[in-house]
C-alpha cells in the first residue's frame, strides 16, 4: 500500500495506472476508520481496480473549531486497517497542500434548498465545506467512482449536487449503514460516548426502526410524532430534529405514495452529536 502526501505523487502514481485502463475508485474519508469504511473499501472492489483512500481532516467543514480539535486521528490505527483490506494507495496530505497560501479558496455553490435544512439549519456552511474539499479530492484522483456512506445521507446529496454543477464524469456509489450489533450505526464519533451515553444512544435506530415497522399501519405525522415521543424521558439525550423527508429534497413528505421516502433523526447524546437514518422507500 502506497501513501502519497502531495497530489503530485498521487498523479505520478495514478496516471499509468489509467493509461492502461485501469478504473479508479477514490474513498474520501477523514479518518478514525471503522467497519463501515471498511465496507466501502470492500464495494469499491466490485466497481473499479485500484482504490484510494483519502484521510484528511478538512477545516472548512467544521463550524465548532473544538470539533475539529478534538475530531480522533489514530493514524498509525487507521493505515493498518486500509492495508489489510487491501486499499492501494492512501493520500494523506496536509492542509497546505489542500489549501495553498495564496490561493482563492472563495468556495459558494449553489446546492439547493436542501443545504439548508436538518444539518445545514445546525451546522451553518458545512455543506460548502464539504463540497469544496471533495471537489479538490476528486479534481487529485480523477476517479471513475466515489464511496460515499448512507449514515450521511444529506452529506450524500449534496456531493450529488454538486457533481451536477460541475458536470464531472464521476459515478458516486452510496453505501448501507453499517451498524453495531445492537443497532448502533458505526461512527468515528462513537468512542466520545460513555458507558451511559452509550446505551442511550440506542435510541436513534430504535426509533428509526418504529418508523420502518410501522410505515404501512399509522398515518405519516402520528409516525413521526412517536418516534420523537422515544426521547422524551431520556435523561442526557436532546433531539435535534426526526423527520420522514423526501429523499431527494429532504422536504418533509407530504404522501406516503412518494417515491424516495426517508427518516433521519440527529440527536445529542451526552457531549456526543449522532445522526442516523433508514431508508423506508
Amino acid at each position: 500500500m502506497e501513501i502519497f502526501k502531495t497530489k503530485s505523487a498521487l498523479k505520478a502514481f495514478l496516471n499509468p495506472l489509467k493509461a492502461s485502463g485501469k478504473k479508479i475508485a477514490l474513498v474520501p474519508t477523514m479518518g478514525a476508520l471503522h467497519n463501515g469504511h471498511i465496507s466501502l473499501i470492500d464495494l469499491a472492489k466490485e466497481s473499479a481496480d485500484i482504490i484510494i483512500c483519502s484521510i484528511f481532516v478538512n477545516p472548512t467543514q467544521f463550524t465548532d473549531p473544538k470539533d475539529l480539535e478534538k475530531y480522533p486521528r489514530p493514524i498509525e490505527h487507521d493505515l493498518a486497517m486500509l492495508n489489510q483490506a487491501g486499499c492501494h494507495g492512501v493520500f494523506m496530505p496536509t492542509v497546505e497542500e489542500m489549501y495553498p497560501q495564496g490561493a482563492d479558496e472563495n468556495w459558494h455553490i449553489d446546492l439547493g434548498n436542501a443545504e439548508f435544512l436538518l444539518e445545514g439549519a445546525f451546522r451553518k456552511g458545512h455543506y460548502q465545506g464539504v463540497t469544496q474539499i471533495v471537489k479538490k479530492l476528486f479534481d487529485a484522483v480523477e476517479p471513475d467512482v466515489a464511496m460515499f456512506g448512507q449514515k450521511d445521507f444529506q452529506q450524500v446529496l449534496m456531493i450529488k449536487n454538486m457533481v451536477a454543477y460541475f458536470n464531472l464524469p464521476i459515478i458516486l456509489i452510496t453505501c448501507p449503514i453499517i451498524r453495531e450489533e445492537d443497532g448502533l450505526a458505526m461512527s468515528s464519533r462513537n468512542i466520545h460516548l460513555t458507558a451511559i451515553d452509550r446505551e442511550n444512544s440506542l435510541v436513534l435506530s430504535k426509533s428509526l426502526q418504529f418508523v420502518i415497522d410501522n410505515f404501512e399501519k399509522l398515518p405519516l405525522t402520528e409516525l413521526e410524532n412517536r418516534a420523537k415521543l422515544f426521547y422524551q424521558n431520556l435523561s442526557g439525550i436532546d433531539l435535534d430534529y426526526f423527520t420522514i423527508a423526501n429523499g431527494n429534497t429532504l422536504e418533509p413528505a407530504k404522501s406516503k405514495n412518494e417515491l424516495n421516502i426517508i427518516a433521519l433523526v440527529a440527536a445529542k447524546v451526552g457531549s456526543t452529536r449522532l445522526i442516523d437514518n433508514m431508508i423506508i422507500k
